[in-house]
């Protein structure tokens, strides 16, 4: 494709030669026919140093290219539609149930759906219509699978779980476990674990999407709930009964421990650890690796560190050290100056 095909479609301006892109690359990947991009004007050195022969970049760039440039408003978001350009087309899955599938007879299936190889679907279960449940999928008794929804290979939806429109279950995710509950008493100076009864559901609203080798517990009692729109990354802990209130984030290895809620609009960032039975306020941000132990009112809406802090919190106690050894290092250099004082009676 032309480079000036390509920056119609993309309502973009060209500075250069009319070259031909046939895929996207990075800029430090990127080869002859690659179209690159860049929208930070820090990365000038990346963009001098590139191969590609088209680059896209932000209006009011100034530091020039090597190659022809496209000028748009939002280089991230043009290189991604391009991408989709060059991208070779998604498998495709037919209506219907492979023959290898085990299928319980009263199961609802809707129209347009598709089910694949060695899948399991128990009893009274309902599956919407355009689903697409792909090959070793397993499917407890009175599951509810929302119109369009994609769920991918060898994930495992436990009894009572209910799927919104549009949802989208990536590899290995888990919904609707056991919760961890116990209880501990005493019996003869030996203390008796019980496993304490996991009785509810996991419900998941319309159009979440939810990342590979995530689990998600059943409720105790009711359910747990993850909202509309909400984007959930691999390796995600949530526990039970929690509730996201619906178009938030939640980044890999982040754990929510049970009967927290979490509001819209939150981004929870890698590794951050969410205590249980509190609340996180709309729009509130917990950093990476921030451990949370009390609910955030809204008040924070940035929370690092542990226990979860501001910025200028958590800098005033990292920088404290730094301070106090700069301050010893001048009250050492006052000293000798004042016993040097001392020496010479005080003449200077």
């Amino acid at each position: 494709m032309k480079v000036s095909e390509l920056a119609a479609r993309l309502g973009g301006s060209v500075e250069g030669d009319d070259v031909e892109i046939v895929a996207c690359a990075g800029l430090e990947e990127a080869r002859a026919g690659d179209l690159s991009f860049c929208k930070d004007h820090r990365h000038v050195q990346l963009v001098a140093g590139t191969k590609a022969s088209a680059v896209l970049l932000p209006k009011d760039w100034t530091h020039g290219a090597p190659c022809t440039i496209v000028r748009v408003d939002d280089p991230d978001h043009a290189c991604m539609a391009a991408a989709e350009l060059f991208a070779p087309p998604s498998p495709e899955r037919a209506p219907g149930v492979h023959p290898t599938a085990l299928v319980d007879p009263s199961v609802k299936l809707g129209e347009g759906v598709h089910i694949g190889a060695y899948t399991v679907i128990e009893r009274g279960t309902v599956v919407g219509d355009g689903a697409v449940i792909e090959a070793q999928v397993f499917i407890g008794e009175s599951c509810v699978i929302g119109p369009s929804a994609h769920i991918y290979p060898q994930v495992t939806l436990r009894e009572g779980t209910r799927l919104g429109r549009g949802v989208i279950l990536h590899c290995g995710v888990r919904l609707g476990g056991d919760g961890y509950g116990y209880t501990t008493t005493m019996e003869g100076g030996i203390p008796k674990i019980e496993k304490i009864p996991q009785l509810g559901v996991v419900e998941i609203a319309d159009f979440v999407e939810i990342g590979s080798n995530t689990t998600i517990d059943r409720a105790r009692i009711g359910r747990t709930y993850i909202g509309p729109h909400t984007k959930i990354d691999n390796l995600v802990q949530i526990g039970h009964n929690v509730k996201v209130a619906g178009y938030s984030g939640i980044i890999a290895q982040a754990g929510v421990a049970g009967s927290s809620q979490i509001g819209s609009g939150c981004l929870i960032w890698a590794q951050a650890g969410i205590s249980g039975h509190i609340k996180i306020a709309d729009g509130v941000q917990v950093g990476p690796q921030a451990g949370v132990p009390q609910s955030l009112d809204g008040s924070l809406k940035y929370a690092i560190g542990t226990p979860a802090m501001s910025m200028k919190e958590l800098a005033s106690i990292t920088l404290a050290p730094k301070m106090i050894m700069k301050l010893k290092t001048e009250v050492k250099a006052l000293k000798a100056e004042v016993e040097a004082l001392r020496a010479t009676g005080g003449q200077a």
